[in-house]
């Protein structure tokens, strides 16, 4: 494997964007030096980072580099500041269509990645794990797998926020900078509910993995979320047991993702 730091002009953010690449280089084509070799395509996942985190979090907390060798899979981790990938037409960003429209299209040019949504996941932990949740479901016809761990599904706390009023984490000007109008978010397209709605109607919808420790404080988010897709008939996996915030919890999950993947691969 090969891992790279890369950085590239984002039309969708205004801006230069940074993202860690790990690609299986023993196939990499001929012009990497490896002559003989044939090139993928191979499997990606895009893995998401959670808020105050960068996109050296997963290399630098878990195994991910030994995994994706196992599995001769790419990973893609892009830098989402603390932007929760979403969208903010009225400030001219678009940090969410900028990893799940923009930078797909951008490393599958750089790499030999797979242009199947059968063979492209995304997932993430906390922020990361509400936009693995919010992206996949937003582009069904590229990702074909989410793996939205401790997802920090708070759209009904943050639809409720008044100037003044904020949370633990951010003040409400933060979030109103980021969500936009606070009353207007439920059944936008900031809302994982209203997605998986849409969603669940298509014929080939994403699999999804949801996964959540019973001691993290965003569990009932996620227990909600959970009943939610029962309620409209979206299969999923719910993957809980004991575990709080953090990445003990995330590195199991992630490999239970990965089993549960190669299981269910058409």
């Amino acid at each position: 494997m090969a891992v790279f730091n890369c950085s590239y002009y984002s039309q969708a953010h205004l801006g230069q964007r940074n993202f860690t690449a790990i690609v299986p280089v023993e196939k990499m084509p001929e012009f990497w030096g490896k002559v003989g070799y044939q090139a993928g395509p191979f499997p990606t996942i895009y893995l998401l980072h959670g808020f105050s985190g960068n996109q050296n979090d997963w290399l630098l907390n878990s195994r991910i580099n030994e995994w994706a060798t196992a599995r001769n899979l790419a990973v893609i981790m892009p830098d989402g500041a603390n932007d929760f990938y979403v969208d903010r037409p009225e400030n001219g960003e678009f940090p969410g269509a900028q990893v799940g429209e923009e930078l797909v299209e951008v490393t599958r040019k750089l790499f030999p990645l797979s242009p199947r949504k059968e063979d492209t996941a995304v997932g993430g932990l906390s922020m990361g794990g509400y936009g693995a949740l919010r992206l996949g479901l937003r582009y069904p016809d590229t990702f074909g797998w989410i793996c939205a761990m401790s997802s920090a599904l708070i759209m009904d706390e943050v639809s409720k926020m008044t100037p003044g009023h904020g949370n633990a984490v951010a003040p409400y000007g933060f979030y109103r900078t980021v969500f936009g109008e606070p009353s207007a978010l439920m059944g936008s397209d900031k809302d994982p509910r209203a997605l998986a709605a849409a969603a669940v109607k298509l014929a080939e919808k994403p699999k999804l993995f949801l996964a959540i420790g019973t001691e993290d404080p965003l569990y009932q988010f996620n227990l909600s979320m959970h009943d939610y897709l029962n309620e409209i008939g979206y299969d999923h996996v719910w993957y809980t047991h004991e575990g709080q915030h953090n990445f003990d919890f995330w590195n199991d999950a992630l490999q239970a993702f990965f089993a549960w993947q190669e299981k269910n691969r058409a």
